[in-house]
């Protein structure tokens, strides 16, 4: 397959979905961190014959909590069905969808592309790799130049071996404490922000520090922090203190886990989530402190038992409710339009 590399010039300017270049104007209402088509196993998961139960309502429960193994819940690689919870989302009034499955997670190019053309969606495509567990061998030898070239070629010229081309670098895994290699994909993430004005979304580590801790990071290495994106803040920092000195340093809060209203976070048994009504809390603190235009929110479905399918509240949940919520709360318009549009627009259009 040959294709045409682009230039910086006819990136300037322009939102990358996955069916080409777009007036970021067109984007409107955007989710910032979804997954549609995925694989979130763990390599020893994928290996285990016992991948549990289908999901059904006398067992959703117990699997969408954790108590019943279910490595099958983590998996979901069927266009057509995204295609119908896409649909959802647009009747429910959003237009874009940041779709974050990189390396490691079983991207899937054409398939998002099947979507965005069956919905008639924008879709924005990821590109870099995931934590350290996931990523294969072969990434262990790599350069940071080795990973900065593949990010800029998955922006300009196509990703996974398709033509799909990639519009924000990103989710780029760090665990706590983070890697070498993880690392090394980071900066190398920082080259290609620099090559191409690209955004990057940033997986941070499950402690309260990592997400400074990645920032600074970006910032040693000559990257822009005000296109830089903290995800999951909502499973991650749970004080004033730590999440104003993120704040202060420019980078993009997104808490991302709208939907999930259990306080049961299996990944980190030491924390309790919040619910959607917290995380409004903590966006109305942020604003007050004068960091609106540093806040983007979204879901994060990367569980089958989120989708309405299957008994979930699907990618129109935000739209459907918590904007709803939001103007029950005290946001006004022009507060909600930044969260929802704005900023996302911003970040989603190459400098």
């Amino acid at each position: 397959m040959t294709t045409a590399r682009l230039t910086r010039d006819e990136l300037r300017g322009k939102a990358q979905t996955v069916r080409g270049l777009v007036d970021p104007a067109e984007l409107g209402a955007t989710l910032m961190h979804e997954h549609l088509l995925w694989d979130i196993r763990t390599p020893a998961m994928r290996a285990d014959p016992d991948q549990g139960p289908e999901l059904c309502l006398c067992n959703y429960f117990a699997c969408n909590y954790g108590t019943r193994k279910a490595p099958n819940n983590l998996v979901f690689v069927d266009p057509d069905l995204a295609s119908e919870e896409v649909g959802r989302m647009r009747r429910a009034g959003g237009r874009s969808i940041v779709e974050l499955t990189v390396g490691g997670l079983e991207p899937d190019p054409m398939g998002l592309r099947k979507v965005a053309e069956a919905t008639d969606t924008h879709i924005v495509m990821g590109c870099g790799h995931y934590v350290d567990e996931y990523q294969d061998a072969g990434n262990r030898e790599r350069s940071v130049d080795d990973f900065a070239r593949q990010m800029i070629d998955d922006i300009t010229l196509g990703a996974w071996g398709t033509d799909v081309r990639a519009g924000i670098i990103g989710e780029i895994g760090c665990q706590s404490p983070w890697t070498d290699l993880e690392k090394r994909v980071m900066a190398g993430a920082v080259i290609a922000q620099r090559e191409t004005g690209a955004s990057i979304n940033v997986h941070p580590g499950r402690h309260h520090d990592q997400p400074q801790e990645a920032a600074e990071f970006v910032r040693s290495h000559g990257g822009d922090l005000s296109r830089l994106v903290i995800s999951h803040i909502d499973r991650t920092i749970f004080d004033d203190a730590t999440l104003f000195r993120l704040a202060d340093t420019g980078c993009v809060i997104e808490l991302d886990l709208f939907g999930q209203e259990q306080s049961y976070y299996g990944l980190n048994l030491e924390i309790d989530l919040p619910n959607d009504a917290e995380r409004l809390r903590w966006i109305r603190r942020l604003i007050e402190r004068g960091h609106l235009d540093q806040i983007v929110i979204s879901h994060d479905i990367c569980y089958r038992s989120r989708l309405t399918k299957f008994g979930g509240h699907g990618y129109g949940h935000i739209f459907e409710n918590v904007v709803p919520l939001m103007r029950r709360r005290g946001f006004t318009e022009a507060e909600i339009e930044r969260i929802t549009v704005g900023t996302p627009k911003r970040l989603l259009t190459f400098t």
